[in-house]
């Protein structure tokens, strides 16, 4: 029989190794970088974006009514803040055997679809999203350009009605690091669907 300082410690390896005990990030934390395969191909990271001010880290899919819904405004987010130096990275997290719609293959056909300018990345292998923190889909990270959390949360307040927007979460944090400001509200609750992972 294992002794009791065995099994103690064979049960934390078991919940670090699983990520019970991983947090993710939090505002003011460094990003890790990352090297994942977009749908055009290339594999892209953050330092591919040799000119940028800052990162717009979206993690999202295909089959999720919440992210369907979010897509014409992230198309839209990038067209206004790309050329100041604020590119969308969208990431989808899930699993593709477990949702067959998130697959590589859908993912390309939805992104020529729906005409992404923005690079649509595969976690192959869900290595990313856990160090992020992630949870839902969609979920956003606000990076300024030394990678250091600004924002973490929801695009805006009303997922099912963009006309009915109040509060523009992720513009008004970009706005505040442009003044040299510290985003406010810092964290929202992100609303959308289950990351996919096997059981």
């Amino acid at each position: 029989m294992l002794s009791k300082s065995s099994a103690l410690f064979s049960f934390l390896l078991l919940c670090f190794s699983t990520g019970l005990f991983a947090q993710g990030l939090g505002i003011g934390d460094t990003a890790p970088d990352f090297n994942l395969k977009s749908t055009t191909g290339e594999m892209i990271s953050l330092d591919s974006y040799e000119d940028a001010k800052g990162y717009i880290v979206v993690f999202t899919c295909n089959h999720c009514p919440y992210a369907v819904m979010y897509e014409d405004r992230l198309v839209a987010l990038h067209e206004k803040y790309n050329s100041m130096g604020y590119p969308i990275v969208a990431i989808n997290p899930n699993d593709p055997e477990v949702k067959p719609a998130d697959s590589y293959d859908n993912m390309i056909v939805r992104a020529k679809e729906k005409g992404f300018e923005f690079e649509y990345l595969l976690d192959e292998g869900q290595k990313v999203y856990p160090m992020y923190g992630a949870t839902k889909t969609p979920h956003v990270y606000l990076l300024d350009k030394d990678k250091v959390v600004k924002y973490i949360g929801s695009i805006d307040d009303s997922p099912r009605d963009e006309a009915a927007v109040e509060e523009k979460f992720l513009e008004n944090a970009i706005n505040a690091i442009e003044k040299g400001m510290s985003p406010d509200p810092a964290t929202t609750k992100a609303i959308g669907c289950s990351i996919k992972v096997k059981s």
